[in-house]
């Protein structure tokens, strides 16, 4: 087995992933736990990590801990001051703060401004350093689908921008606490994929995406669609009002990077609208993380055997 060379860990709202990986990216072991920010109490945040955590560290004396995501928030261990775009791996390495000196830091989050009105996001900045690695990429555009989805634009292997939608948050709303939720049957995960394509192609019609939730209404009431379909038809139109707002170029390359079913839907629309679409596994994060360690000095650049070894596509350090 190829010896520990970071522990890796995305600390969320709601839970915690971490991974011990060797310099060439190989996951040695992983833990996983519902101990997110919300349930760790004020100065707490050491405690919890050893708890987590401690294990590993004793067990590999020297190692480091990068940590991302919402640990780094106002609300977390320690604000990590965002890191404004265009940023690289450089920009991001040289803002890490440490929490414990020399053994654990968090990775900042990114922000940027349109229109005088700023954006942010914290661990998803990981997630795309680790797909252009493992796709060899330094022009891309790539979403992130979830609760706020992200777009993100690369230039020269730097985020240039990026956009936030509240797609995911919006879609649970409308299905719990709208007039649609009587419509609609539990989220069983079923789904209709023609019903799905229909409203993808409605989010692109004129009127606009509060007139065209309202055909999701109008069509149960005259019994053209029924609840599985209907949930699938609001699911499409807004994934695809979602894909409007970016006036992509025709033809323009996507990668999606998420869990196999909601990237799954976003491939399909992307396809329907005529865009290439490359799935980026989920765990890019972790390749992200230790591109992001390699670019602090924290770990030793690959001799050629450990080279051999990245995935193919990686952009060697």
């Amino acid at each position: 087995m190829a010896d520990p060379a970071l522990i890796a860990v995305d600390w969320g709202t709601t839970a915690l992933r971490g991974a011990l990986l060797a310099a060439d990216g190989t996951v040695l072991a992983e833990h996983a736990a519902p101990r997110g920010l919300l349930s760790v109490p004020p100065g707490g945040w050491g405690a919890a990590f050893e708890a987590e955590f401690g294990a590993w560290l004793a067990a590999h004396p020297g190692l480091v801990c990068l940590m991302a995501g919402m640990v780094g928030s106002r609300q977390g261990w320690a604000e990590a001051a965002y890191c404004r775009c265009p940023a690289g791996l450089a920009d991001v390495a040289a803002q890490l703060c440490w929490v414990q000196p020399g053994r654990v830091a968090i990775v900042p989050g990114l922000c940027c401004e349109a229109d005088g009105v700023p954006d942010v996001m914290r661990g998803e900045e990981t997630q795309v350093f680790g797909a252009l690695q493992a796709l060899g990429l330094q022009v891309a555009t790539l979403v992130l689908p979830g609760t706020h989805s992200k777009w993100v634009q690369v230039q020269g292997g730097r985020i240039s921008h990026f956009s936030t939608h509240m797609t995911g948050e919006c879609y649970a709303l409308l299905r719990s606490q709208s007039i649609l939720a009587r419509m609609l049957p539990a989220d069983d995960g079923a789904w209709v994929p023609e019903a799905f394509d229909a409203g993808v192609a409605r989010a692109f019609d004129a009127g606009g995406l509060l007139h065209h939730l309202f055909s999701v209404r109008s069509l149960a009431l005259f019994g053209r669609d029924d609840g599985p379909a209907l949930a699938s038809r609001l699911s499409g139109l807004l994934i695809g009002e979602e894909l409007r707002a970016q006036a992509l170029p025709a033809g323009a390359p996507v990668a999606v990077l998420g869990s196999p079913a909601l990237a799954g839907r976003y491939q399909r629309a992307l396809a329907q609208r005529g865009h290439p679409v490359t799935a980026v596994q989920a765990d890019a994060g972790w390749m992200g993380l230790l591109a992001v360690a390699r670019a602090a000095g924290l770990l030793a650049a690959p001799g050629p055997a450990e080279a051999d070894a990245l995935p193919a596509g990686t952009l060697r350090p």
